[in-house]
């Protein structure tokens, strides 16, 4: 029962509070050890994860560079380190490059980040536009969320309050593990409603 796979994710998961940087410091040992495409992957997605912004972009930047390194889901790594340091005009240049040289691609991941980058770098019409699309199949409540919260602050108040108000109808319907894991975000649709 100790060494059971939910035993290791609840110990795996008090280590990295009490310290965050453990992984990092392992998968930095491992490129410095094998410098492979897959080790400054890793390495640049933990960066991603505990903020290291400029570092992951560094990483996704090289491997884009590499002959081997040409792949999309790099290319959305590098967007959101990009995203991430708040330079919000390389990152929408980077998910169109993106989707030229990939047209197949989908990340609804991806969608979302540029949906977002356009609403603050100051492209609200767009954003809208973005945002109705990776809304309609985006997996969980963020990007409904987000999509209201877009109306609201362009004054489309009734708008805004339809988006929340299906959302949280829906959310009542789903699973208990469900409404928990969107917790966060039913719970600002919630303050939207009664704010």
């Amino acid at each position: 029962m100790l060494g059971g796979p939910g035993a290791q994710q609840v110990r795996r998961r008090v280590a990295n509070k009490l310290d965050p940087e453990k992984l990092y410091r392992e998968l930095s040992d491992q490129l410095a050890a094998t410098d492979t495409i897959a080790n400054r992957a890793a390495l640049a997605a933990e960066c991603l994860k505990i903020g290291r912004f400029d570092e992951a972009e560094r990483h996704y930047v090289h491997i884009l560079k590499l002959p081997m390194g040409s792949d999309p889901l790099y290319a959305l790594g590098k967007a959101k380190a990009e995203f991430g340091r708040n330079r919000l005009a390389e990152a929408i240049a980077t998910l169109d490059d993106l989707q030229k040289r990939w047209p197949d691609f989908q990340s609804a991941e991806g969608h979302l980040l540029y949906a977002r980058a356009l609403a603050d770098v100051g492209r609200p019409d767009e954003a809208l536009e973005e945002f109705i699309a990776v809304a309609a199949y985006f997996p969980g409540a963020e990007a409904r969320v987000r999509y209201g919260l877009l109306l609201k602050l362009m004054g489309r108040t009734a708008e805004s309050k339809v988006v929340f108000t299906d959302l949280l109808i829906e959310m009542k319907r789903a699973p208990k593990y469900l409404r928990e894991a969107q917790a966060e975000w039913l719970s600002i649709a919630e303050k939207q409603l009664s704010g």
